[in-house]
């Protein structure tokens, strides 16, 4: 089969496309026929090396959707759709970033859906982590609603899911490159606003804070919540991984939340529950590039240009 195959960490170059053999099936586990994938951040941090527990060579991918090939349990049927979404998929073991991908049968989840599969690529981790997210903030129609990070692929599907239930509600994007404003207001952000260097632009403070950048810009969303607001942390697009000598007590306001998404914690009723929701809401799936297999390289160069905005997906063809 073909694959996307990393030596050792370093620039979209390292990426490999060769043949490689096709995964034997083994006993709990099941051979999966990859038609899509998203290209997420975490996969950029593992090539650049950032992920010490990934051993390198390895394929990447931490999601995929596609359909069952061999399985060693009648649960799965060949041509069954099916998502699979992280469970150390692209670390510990090879991932999505191929034709075929062997998974555990746990890691596993049916599908049943119309949608194309270009469409059902954008969804699995991105959409699901959105969902969660969005579930997490507790969100009233009446809120103000604000997402750092609001370019990525999970702040805009957060916007589409946000939008499709509540079409009124007040959202507004942080972004550090002004640039994007107009691209972010398109997409269903009623007002963006600048970061420089962590901090927000802007004197105003929200009900419900996305926080996408992470623990870089924690402590400058707490300054930013309203009496009663939540601020759910659930990206690390700043590449700082946690928070030092951090003292809820003093950094928190008085009457304030934080609280926290991590989309590795997957079941198939919360997959149902979001599939159903897109389905109830008509919510918009929303992709800013295709790449097939062979382009891989080039979708990591673009996601992480000045031009890199929204989800971008890879295709088999």
């Amino acid at each position: 089969m073909k694959a996307v195959k990393i030596y050792q960490a370093g620039g979209p170059e390292q990426l490999i496309y060769q043949d490689v053999p096709t995964p034997d099936i083994k006993e709990g586990w099941s051979l999966v026929k990859i038609k899509g994938f998203g290209i997420n951040h975490s996969e950029i941090f593992t090539r650049e090396g950032k992920s010490p527990s990934v051993q390198f060579p390895r394929i990447l991918g931490i999601e995929c959707v596609g359909e069952v090939v061999q399985s060693s349990t009648p649960a799965l049927a060949v041509g069954q759709k099916v998502v699979s979404i992280m469970g150390e998929m692209g670390r510990a073991f090879d991932g999505s970033y191929a034709e075929y991908v062997l998974l555990p049968n746990e890691q596993i989840y049916p599908v049943h859906t119309d949608l194309d599969w270009t469409t059902l690529a954008a969804i699995p981790e991105t959409y699901y982590t959105a969902f969660g997210s969005l579930q997490q903030l507790r969100i009233e129609p009446q809120d103000r609603v604000l997402v750092r990070g609001a370019g990525s692929g999970v702040g805009i599907a957060f916007a589409q899911l946000l939008k499709a239930q509540f079409p009124h509600i007040e959202l507004h994007g942080s972004t550090r490159n002004p640039a994007k404003a107009a691209r972010l207001q398109a997409v269903g952000f009623d007002g963006v606003i600048t970061e420089v260097d962590g901090k927000l632009q802007t004197d105003q403070n929200y009900d419900k804070i996305l926080e996408l950048v992470g623990p870089a810009t924690l402590r400058d969303s707490f300054s930013h919540i309203n009496e009663h607001g939540i601020v759910c942390n659930t990206g690390q697009l700043g590449n700082v991984w946690g928070v030092n000598d951090f003292d809820p007590i003093v950094e928190l306001k008085n009457n304030s939340y934080l609280t926290a998404f991590y989309s590795g914690n997957v079941s198939q009723a919360k997959l149902d529950e979001m599939f159903d929701y897109i389905r109830q809401f008509n919510v918009k799936i929303l992709i800013e590039r295709v790449f097939t297999l062979e382009q891989v390289s080039e979708a990591h160069r673009f996601l992480q240009s000045a031009d890199g905005f929204g989800k971008v997906v890879v295709v088999n063809e």
